[in-house]
């Protein structure tokens, strides 16, 4: 089946900084914050949602389309993902503008401050699925608002099972914005803050949002991930990292080895459960993009933690 990824085509600007950011909030002074963080490094390296959760499905064997738009600076970047075994003919470059930036500053304890320029992002609502051919399975994942509801309707009525991950667009996004995106998605998913950001938005709990989509996961970082479905609930718990370098992309490799389940027909605790290995290889390395594994390496991480990987 052909696999669409939608969202952020971006370049990262990842820094370290050697402390935990909490210590520095006075809880009697957060109506007005005036913070500077001096950090150790800086790196720019590849990124944006979409291409990190391609790059985990081209890892993993699939050939996933990208359906972005992405800036004059993307050249290089393009040339890499389709060496790295992405197809990028679906992904537009907009002329007069660069890639989206995220910077991001982490403490020593993985907490992020981050914030996020939208570039070439903006004109994402320019794509369209009306002009893919065969797509089994997207993942609208954090890009430009109004294209991301734009693609959930579009793929209701064109009968496209979608994965609905508005990430950290919760926070940008409206109630109504939020409900129009997961109405009718085969999936969504959100990790635990996430969750309640919907919830105080459109007023869903989980029951609800089940009753307007086929299926929940809720990742929790370190504690696992949780799927549900009107019938049941599991619980999947993390994969330990040989060592943990940085945060950044984890949950877009999750993404991406749960789609690879879903793709081969697994039980969702399965696909769960390949999403929490994928997670930890991108959590072993810097940025979404530095890892590397074949699929034998994969099936093997799996099997020494969940036993043989169940596939026909």
């Amino acid at each position: 089946m052909k696999i669409v990824v939608t969202g952020s085509i971006a370049f990262d600007y990842l820094m370290s900084f050697p402390g935990r950011f909490t210590e520095h909030f006075l809880p009697d002074h957060m109506d007005r914050v005036s913070l500077s963080f001096l950090v150790d490094s800086m790196d720019k390296r590849r990124g944006g949602c979409a291409p990190n959760i391609a790059y985990t499905l081209a890892l993993l064997g699939e050939k996933p389309l990208l359906m972005a738009t992405a800036g004059e600076d993307f050249g290089e970047y393009r040339q890499w993902l389709e060496a790295a075994g992405i197809d990028t003919s679906l992904a537009r470059q907009i002329q007069g503008k660069f890639c989206a930036s995220f910077f991001c500053s982490t403490d020593q304890h993985n907490n992020q401050i981050a914030s996020f320029y939208t570039g070439a992002m903006a004109d994402a609502g320019q794509l369209s699925f009306r002009t893919v051919r065969d797509c089994g399975l997207a993942i609208i994942s954090p890009n430009d608002p109004g294209a991301m509801v734009q693609y959930a309707e579009e793929c209701r009525t064109l009968g496209i099972k979608f994965i609905f991950d508005p990430g950290q667009q919760c926070a940008r996004m409206s109630g109504d914005e939020l409900r129009d995106g997961l109405t009718g998605a085969t999936l969504v998913i959100v990790n635990d803050y996430e969750l309640e950001l919907l919830r105080q938005k459109t007023g869903l709990g989980e029951r609800e949002i089940l009753d307007e989509a086929g299926t929940l996961v809720v990742t929790r970082g370190e504690k696992g991930s949780s799927v549900m479905t009107k019938e049941e609930r599991v619980d999947v718990r993390a994969v330990t990292p040989h060592r943990i370098i940085d945060p950044t992309g984890v949950g877009d490799a999750y993404r991406g080895g749960l789609m690879k389940g879903m793709s081969l027909g697994a039980p969702y605790r399965v696909a769960a459960q390949m999403g929490s290995v994928a997670a930890t290889y991108a959590l072993e390395h810097l940025g979404g993009l530095s890892h590397a594994y074949t699929w034998a390496e994969f099936t093997a991480r799996y099997a020494e933690h969940f036993g043989p990987l169940p596939l026909s």
